[in-house]
């Protein structure tokens, strides 16, 4: 299986939860956004 670089595992950051590199977002949430309709354009335009 080809490693993921852009999926992080780090025990000091957000529980050691995947998450995109550089970010505190988890992996989970991005799921989540997407099962319930959001789009990934829409999720990189979102004010933050």
């Amino acid at each position: 299986m080809k490693q993921l670089t852009r999926i992080t595992l780090n025990p000091e950051v957000m529980g050691g939860k995947p998450c995109i590199r550089g970010l505190r977002v988890t992996v989970g949430t991005i799921v989540g956004l997407m099962a319930s309709g959001h789009s990934p354009k829409n999720e990189r335009e979102a004010p933050g």
